[in-house]
């Protein structure tokens, strides 16, 4: 958040599973053209938040399955943990809030009484959320007399049924809205309030999400049962609050054009390698429009023409130098004559690749630096790079690429120099 000098000019604060993620979806299809919208046309000036239900140790384990982008801000644990940045760093101040009217050893005590419920994993009991599995037809009835039963030994907790099947107790000021209402007051303090909010959500436990003032959201197609009911109820008559007729990240994508927050066009939409043009010299786009024509090449899915080789040469600078990985520096146009035998080798196969956390600083007048990660997926298998390029521009001739230098990422699963072509 460091990077930001004023206000957000767009927050998107989305659940995960079955919004963000589509697990019908092999391909991850929605999820990529969100990604590619997202660094392309708002990494550099807005907030991606993502509030999930999942513990740190579930979350972590989705990132490695799905090709997720770093958020700046990551709510975990229905609303109870909040962290910042790569590193996940804990807010205190919000630990600190959660402590009043909660007793985790009262709570641990109360539930034990009720056969009805059935612990969750270890890994999704945390400090603030002890989470259980109940059946559908004994939920009501069990929230009503285990909210009672704490109220009693003198807690204020917070019991949330979602998913058809998932029960959650938390304390009074916790949960996904509450976290989010602190994280706005908290970034109002600081000057930087983000001009638009968008949550985005699919189940009970998001509901909360919608009820922030001043907030847009958009329930997507697939929402859950449970939310569509709470909708009806209590925000049917709000503007604010739509149901996407996409799903998943494709219903935030349509939610950002409805509400008219920002450019809603991903470059993964744009079938033409040659007609993708950002109305501004734009580093960042070049960089996303580049590695999606690269997957495009590999997969078969643009025409093997001189005109796209000869366009992206005629992009780089004729001394430009590629940094490989291993190490090895080559011309930057020799590598993109390199390309040529790579044509439709992955063809039919799952192939993917995408930019992760791309941001350019305008160095001195002309010259750009563009910081990213960039991922490769092979089947099951992912590698990463951090990436460094350096463009300079002329008036009426666009970006030049003059130096692109790779080092693999310490996440990458797999590190093999031989495979790896830019």
């Amino acid at each position: 958040m460091e990077r930001l000098t004023s206000p957000p000019r767009l927050m998107i604060v989305s659940d995960l599973d079955h919004t963000m993620v589509d697990h019908h979806d092999p391909e991850n299809l929605s999820l990529l053209r969100f990604n590619s919208l997202w660094e392309h046309a708002y990494r550099h000036d807005s907030l991606l938040v993502f509030s999930t239900g999942r513990s740190p140790t579930l979350y972590k384990e989705l990132r490695k399955e799905k090709p997720l982008l770093t958020p700046d801000i990551t709510i975990m644990s229905v609303g109870t943990e909040i962290t910042y940045g790569n590193s996940m760093v804990p807010d205190h101040g919000w630990v600190e809030t959660l402590n009043n009217k909660w007793d985790l050893g009262i709570v641990k005590e109360e539930t034990s009484k009720f056969s009805e419920l059935t612990l969750q994993a270890e890994t999704e009991q945390r400090p603030h959320k002890v989470s259980f599995y109940v059946d559908k037809s004994k939920a009501q009835e069990v929230t009503k007399e285990l909210s009672q039963r704490l109220e009693k030994r003198g807690l204020d907790v917070k019991i949330i049924y979602s998913g058809g099947m998932d029960l959650d107790i938390l304390p009074q000021g916790a949960g996904k809205g509450q976290a989010l209402a602190y994280l706005l007051k908290k970034l109002k303090t600081e000057g930087k309030l983000p001009v638009n909010t968008l949550a985005c959500g699919d189940s009970g436990n998001d509901a909360e999400l919608f009820s922030i003032p001043d907030v847009y959201g958009v329930m997507v197609s697939n929402a859950q049962e449970e939310l569509l009911k709470w909708h009806a109820e209590n925000a049917k008559d709000n503007p604010k609050v739509i149901h996407a007729k996409e799903r998943c990240a494709g219903g935030i994508i349509q939610a950002i054009g409805e509400f008219k927050l920002g450019p809603n066009l991903s470059p993964r939409d744009v079938s033409d390698f040659l007609e993708c043009k950002a109305e501004n010299v734009n580093p960042g786009h070049e960089v996303v429009k580049f590695f999606l024509f690269y997957e495009r090449w590999r997969r078969g899915e643009v025409e093997n023409c001189e005109a796209y080789t000869a366009s992206l040469k005629s992009s780089c600078h004729p001394s430009g130098v590629f940094v490989h990985p291993s190490g090895t520096e080559k011309s930057l146009i020799d590598t993109i004559d390199e390309l040529r035998k790579y044509h439709g080798d992955k063809q039919g196969k799952k192939f993917r690749v995408w930019a992760d956390q791309v941001l350019a600083t305008d160095t001195t007048p002309g010259t750009w630096i563009v910081k990213l990660d960039k991922w490769e997926q092979t089947g099951d298998e992912c590698s990463g790079c951090t990436t460094t390029v350096k463009f300079t521009s002329k008036e009426g001739e666009g970006l030049v690429w003059e130096h692109v230098q790779q080092t693999w990422s310490v996440d990458s699963k797999v590190k093999d120099d031989s495979s790896w072509i830019i």
